[in-house]
């Protein structure tokens, strides 16, 4: 009995004492502190160097902005205005709404397809290999290239043939096709970085290549949206040349033509101008301010492998 007894405690495993679960670690904000060494207050000094120096054209330009016709081309543009006015703003506001909307119009559905496209091309030239995937890849990146003066004409007479020329359908078409070579860079090297593990698994689940695309690789792109979005939502808000040449018509042009136009023949309103330049501006202003810190982490994120 005391053999078995013994052979029985031999055979049952020692209980080893439940560990607790490590407490997850509270990460404190960091607190904001003066430079205290010498070589700290040189880095803060010359970035808050930098810092005015980029303030200083909206300082010029809501300085004038506030500021009367009459004065706002009498008075200096560093003086403070003697009397504030929203007239500029007003006015401003009154010439540039329609052109708002439709630069709203163009902006948004060509970012998005653009986005979308060059996701498609990052996908299938960074994970699905062909023979003379490179090559074809290197020969969409010319198109980064190509200078908009080159191909006007061109592109005038083909959207006339299709009949888009002079609406705002054939801007956007526009801007898709000439955004395609950057978002297909961008995507390429964030899906680069991705292990193909996730691939292969879904494969062994029995996942094409499509299902692979919308339910693993789509839902980890968010950083790569988040930076080409930007970028291409900053360009084509910007664009003077293509909103200029593709769409004529005053009625149906972007923010940034009709801005040009408030500058009249013989006189030049500077408030009603340096207005309607930081209204134009508050859009790609704010889309930063938002989310200027998902960019950075963005373009990081495909960076190290």
């Amino acid at each position: 009995m005391a053999t078995a007894s013994s052979a029985t405690l031999e055979q049952e495993p020692l209980s080893s004492p439940v560990e607790a679960p490590a407490s997850p670690r509270r990460t404190r904000p960091r607190e904001w502190r003066l430079p205290r060494t010498p070589g700290e207050w040189l880095v803060f000094v010359v970035l808050l160097g930098f810092a005015a120096l980029f303030l200083v054209p909206f300082y010029v330009m809501l300085d004038a902005g506030f500021k009367t016709p009459a004065t706002a081309g009498v008075q200096h543009m560093w003086s403070l205005p003697s009397e504030l006015s929203l007239g500029g703003f007003s006015a401003a506001w009154t010439a540039l709404h329609a052109n708002l909307s439709n630069s709203f119009l163009v902006v948004i559905p060509a970012t998005v397809v653009s986005c979308i496209v060059g996701s498609l091309n990052g996908f299938v030239f960074s994970k699905l290999k062909f023979r003379g995937s490179n090559f074809v890849f290197n020969f969409v990146l010319i198109g980064m290239f190509i200078p908009y003066q080159a191909i006007l004409i061109p592109l005038v007479r083909f959207l006339a043939s299709i009949g888009l020329y002079g609406t705002l359908s054939g801007l956007i078409l526009t801007h898709i096709v000439y955004g395609i070579p950057i978002t297909s860079l961008i995507f390429r090297n964030y899906y680069s970085a991705l292990p193909k593990a996730l691939m292969e698994a879904a494969q062994i689940d029995g996942a094409s290549t499509l299902q692979t695309f919308r339910r693993i690789i789509l839902p980890l792109s968010a950083p790569g949206f988040i930076v080409t979005g930007l970028f291409q939502f900053t360009n084509i808000w910007n664009d003077f040349l293509f909103g200029l040449v593709v769409v004529p018509d005053p009625s149906k042009q972007v923010a940034t033509v009709a801005l040009n136009n408030l500058s009249g023949t013989l006189s030049v309103n500077w408030n009603v101008v340096m207005a309607g330049a930081l209204i134009a501006a508050v859009p790609t202003a704010l889309i930063y301010l938002l989310l200027g810190r998902y960019f950075v982490r963005g373009l990081m994120a495909g960076s190290v492998k």
